[in-house]
């Protein structure tokens, strides 16, 4: 996308907030479906980020894959399973929050000290552009990058399995009789055979 600098430059505003909107509002809202939905919402902002950088196949990708299966498959998990269980405050809670907030700061400060130490210019004997960047993404993908995607859609078959398993638990009803008791077929009522034999009589 060639694009003024100006344009850029608001264009990625727009995103990094829209991005930072949804981030926070996974993490802080009460509703996982809402999360959920605002997860989306993330996803969609980085493939604007990756359209900007000229980098149409991560953007293409990010929608697909990340918007298309997995946020799509983390609402199916949480359509399956459909727990309804009242809210219960948890003892020492403020102490995982307190954590979390520094384990999400110090990540922060490590990411910014990244960017702002990173020398973004080029150099001017910096390598020519790939013609085909698809086809070199591919080679490396199923080459060096085959055994980590294999494992993740193993990872996400695992997951969608113990949604179903999730689910089935509550739907299947326990047996109020023992199993060994064995199986009988019902008794003939005796009226059917009463009426079997009086017509017997008759011919």
């Amino acid at each position: 996308m060639n694009l003024a600098e100006g344009v850029q430059i608001v264009s990625f505003g727009i995103l990094a907030v829209m991005m930072l909107g949804a981030a926070l509002g996974v993490v802080l809202l009460s509703n996982i479906v809402y999360s959920a939905f605002l997860l989306a919402g993330v996803f969609m902002s980085i493939a604007g980020v990756y359209l900007l950088l000229n980098a149409d196949f991560l953007a293409a990708a990010q929608i697909l894959i990340y918007v298309g299966a997995i946020n799509v498959l983390i609402l199916f998990a949480i359509m399956l399973v459909n727990k309804r269980e009242d809210f219960a405050a948890i003892p020492g809670r403020w102490f995982r929050q307190g954590a979390t907030a520094l384990v999400c700061l110090g990540l922060f400060i490590l990411l910014a000290t990244m960017v702002l130490v990173t020398p973004w210019s080029l150099p001017a004997t910096a390598p020519v552009a790939i013609e085909s960047t698809i086809v070199e993404i591919g080679k490396h993908f199923f080459s060096d990058f085959l055994l980590p995607f294999e494992l993740a859609s193993i990872l996400l078959l695992m997951a969608m399995v113990g949604a179903i398993i999730l689910a089935r638990r509550d739907l299947i009803p326990e047996p109020e009789q023992p199993s060994d008791v064995p199986l009988m077929l019902p008794e003939r009522p005796r009226e059917l055979t009463s009426a079997g034999n009086n017509t017997s009589e008759l011919y």
